[in-house]
């Protein structure tokens, strides 16, 4: 009669512990997954058009932007309306975010009064980092403190900043895009 071998009952172990593991570790991959958000397209313009009447200062949007981009936000907010913290607006806010082709986020931020908080605001407590030339027109850049988002700068009646995570030059393309909307 042969003998049982010692090393048998590990290795049949073994193998059920696998045969039931992959099934387990296949459930729980399916179902922790998270699934990629779809990105829901705006028309960024009847909002535009509302801004323009409105705002004391021109509201500016991009023209002639190759394919591709999308914009994904647009709001208005009239100084003391409530913004998106429910606070009360302290100016008059325009604001229009879009994806480029490359799926990267610029905004484009407005508004006519308490300019300096706003541009520290936007610009996530950005620090000076010279300056840009756009279509004749200096902009102050700003970069933040993680040296990620970098954000053009442009003070007049409203302050008007684009900022994204991209370099400099991408962001002056897309200001060198801005023109006033119209009513």
């Amino acid at each position: 009669m042969a003998r049982p071998q010692r090393n048998s009952t590990v290795i049949q172990m073994i193998v059920a512990m696998a045969v039931l593991m992959v099934p387990i570790l296949l459930v729980v991959a399916f179902f922790t997954r998270t699934p990629e958000a779809p990105i829901q397209p705006i028309d960024y313009q009847p909002v535009a058009r509302q801004a323009a009447a409105e705002a004391s200062y021109p509201v500016l949007v991009p023209q002639n932007l190759p394919d591709g981009w999308v914009a994904t936000r647009a709001r208005w907010t009239a100084e003391g309306r409530p913004g998106l913290n429910g606070e009360p607006a302290a100016g008059d806010t325009w604001q229009l975010g879009m994806l480029t082709p490359g799926q990267i986020y610029i905004g484009l931020d407005q508004r006519d009064a308490s300019q300096e908080l706003f541009v520290q605001q936007v610009t996530r407590d950005g620090r000076p980092d010279g300056d840009s030339n756009v279509a004749g027109v200096a902009w102050q850049r700003y970069v933040s403190e993680d040296d990620r988002t970098r954000s053009l700068v442009l003070r007049g009646d409203a302050v008007t900043i684009v900022s994204g995570d991209l370099a400099y030059e991408a962001l002056e393309a897309f200001a060198s895009s801005l023109a006033p909307a119209q009513p």
